[in-house]
């Protein structure tokens, strides 16, 4: 339901944005940029020529093209008064020539033969898996997804999770680069390879979420900082001005991000989209960007979409807000992750005690000489560990209560593209601690009631690190990032110089060795988890609904299969009878 005092812009069908190309060979074109005295398309082609564009209703300029077939390369000219102005599509699906090139038409996407048209979503719980398309295998794309999908469902697996897709610098990223938030990166297999990902996983049973980015784009090829609307100064992100999202224009730049979801989720069929940093969104309107997205896809299904739709948040504030529905003032998104599961667990396991991770080195009120294990506790059992306490890292107090909120709306993770890739090495946590406490972490991340994330290669213990990856081409560019992420190390006392984020080698040291999942386990025995106690005894949160809930999960780690009934697991029993007696007191 609707919040009564929401206006319609939380209801609505976004516009389409870009090039459409359609089966009676006709091409649409829809550019919006309330500061042009006129726009023209200019076509790439032999003649040159350029095309007038019509304005209409809320500054959108329009054409429609019969001889543009795919593969025509066209940018758009402007006049702002200082002459004629060619830039490329900002909503561009298809940049042939890279990030520098102009934009270009693509097939009809309403042509695609989906194979699994009565898709109406996964039955079972979220069980999520991160991948990077690039190093996931060694050809780096869509297609060579494919053949691993029966073994993720296998394994348990019900969405894949894809680090971000659009169109960034070169063909190496981690993809929090991109600029051209439509456009999917061709050396991944392009916006067909995708859809064809995305129709095979809905064969396996298995759900879509893609990473997208709405706090920034990235510095190389952003062409979007030259039309003058797309972004503020009067707020600062780790990357740059925000996007405006409440300033002069401003209707323009939400309406552009709601089409980019509407994209992904109506267009391509994916099933939900995973929202970077959402921390990093600033917009004090009354109706905030997350809201009218919220809005924009309960829209979408109740028109045609007959199947859930994940809005997972990325944030570090411990805001209650993002998943509390719309009609309570909330964002109404699905659920949020969790870094205070991260946290609190990789202390107790590997004793790092630098950076954020200082917050969770309490000592134990017992044992001095042993780290506490209730910020892990706290947050299994609330959600979040800081629910307004005072963070020495943070010098202030941190988080809100969320005792309240179903576990499920919590997504935790023992590793991530995040705390992996930004260690200095990039090492995973089976470089960190040995096989019985990497089998520790798999248990309590499977048997606690947040919904799991498994990064890539997690599952059979990848020995390759996740290192940080790019080629830019501006020779500036990459000695700034070169120095930031040094910068970045400091406040966890890493020595040494990490590996340069150009080299082509670092991508390549990235990539998953797929022969390892084959490989016999160690020798040691399996770690024994105790039965659970009485409920009684048990510290309790709010029950999920019945989908989440309801039945026996089977999760495979290191080679064996068990039946875990979830909803029976509690907090304080695996914490204390298994972590509690598998770590001792030097180690903790």
């Amino acid at each position: 339901m609707y919040p009564p005092y929401f206006h319609d812009e939380i209801k609505k069908i976004p516009e389409l944005l870009g090039a459409r190309h359609h089966r009676d060979g006709h091409t649409n074109f829809t550019f919006w940029h309330p500061q042009s005295n006129s726009v023209s398309i200019r076509l790439h082609r032999a003649d040159g020529r350029c095309v007038p564009m019509t304005r209409s209703a809320g500054d959108r300029w329009m054409v429609t093209i019969p001889d543009a077939p795919p593969g025509t390369r066209y940018t758009y000219v402007l006049d702002r008064g200082n002459g004629p102005e060619d830039v490329p599509d900002p909503a561009s699906l298809w940049q042939p020539d890279g990030v520098h090139g102009p934009s270009a038409v693509v097939d009809d996407l309403e042509s695609y033969d989906w194979q699994c048209q009565d898709w109406q979503g996964i039955n079972d719980p979220l069980v999520l898996y991160e991948l990077h398309v690039g190093t996931f295998t060694p050809e780096g794309t869509f297609a060579a997804i494919l053949p691993r999908l029966p073994r993720l469902r296998e394994l348990g697996v019900t969405a894949l999770e894809l680090m971000p897709l659009a169109h960034f610098p070169g063909d190496r990223n981690w993809g929090y680069d991109g600029v051209f938030p439509f456009a999917v990166h061709p050396a991944y297999g392009g916006i067909r390879g995708l859809m064809e990902l995305i129709d095979a996983c809905h064969q396996q049973g298995m759900a879509v979420v893609i990473d997208v980015v709405y706090n920034h784009l990235g510095p190389e090829g952003n062409y979007l900082w030259g039309l003058g609307n797309y972004f503020t100064d009067r707020y600062q992100t780790p990357w740059g001005d925000a996007l405006n999202y409440d300033g002069p224009f401003s209707d323009g730049v939400r309406d552009y991000v709601l089409a980019n979801a509407w994209f992904w989720l109506a267009e391509l069929h994916a099933d939900g989209l995973r929202l970077d940093a959402v921390h990093a969104i600033y917009d004090a309107s009354p109706c905030h960007i997350l809201q009218a997205l919220r809005g924009a896809i309960t829209a979408l299904g109740q028109t045609y979409a007959n199947r859930p739709i994940y809005l997972i948040a990325e944030s570090d504030r411990n805001d209650r807000r993002y998943v509390l529905p719309l009609s309570q003032g909330g964002y109404g998104l699905w659920a949020q992750w969790s870094d205070d599961f991260h946290h609190a667990l990789h202390v107790a396991l590997t004793g790092e005690t630098h950076g954020y991770y200082s917050d969770f080195a309490a000592p134990d009120f017992v044992d001095r000489h042993k780290l506490s294990l209730e910020p892990l506790i706290g947050a299994i059992a609330r959600g979040f560990w800081f629910t307004g306490q005072y963070s020495s890292y943070r010098r202030r107090r941190h988080g809100i209560p969320a005792e309240d909120i179903p576990a499920f709306k919590f997504v935790i993770a023992t590793q991530n593209h995040d705390q992996v890739g930004n260690r200095m090495l990039g090492e995973r946590l089976c470089h960190l601690v040995s096989f019985e406490k990497s089998k520790l972490a798999a248990a309590t991340l499977l048997l606690s009631p947040g919904t799991p994330l498994l990064f890539m290669g997690e599952e059979y213990g990848e020995t390759a690190p996740f290192l940080y990856f790019t080629s830019h081409s501006d020779p500036q560019l990459i000695a700034n990032v070169r120095a930031g992420r040094q910068r970045e190390f400091a406040d966890f006392h890493w020595e040494g110089e990490p590996p340069d984020p150009q080299d082509p080698d670092t991508y390549q040291r990235s990539k998953l060795n797929w022969e390892l999942q084959d490989r016999p386990p160690p020798p040691e025995p399996l770690a024994v988890l105790p039965a659970a106690p009485p409920a009684s005894q048990n510290r309790q949160r709010p029950a999920a609904s019945p989908r989440q809930t309801d039945g026996l999960y089977h999760q495979r780690f290191a080679h064996h299969r068990h039946p875990i009934p979830r909803s029976q697991v509690k907090a304080h029993t695996l914490l204390h009878r298994a972590l509690g007696r598998s770590c001792g007191a030097a180690e903790l």
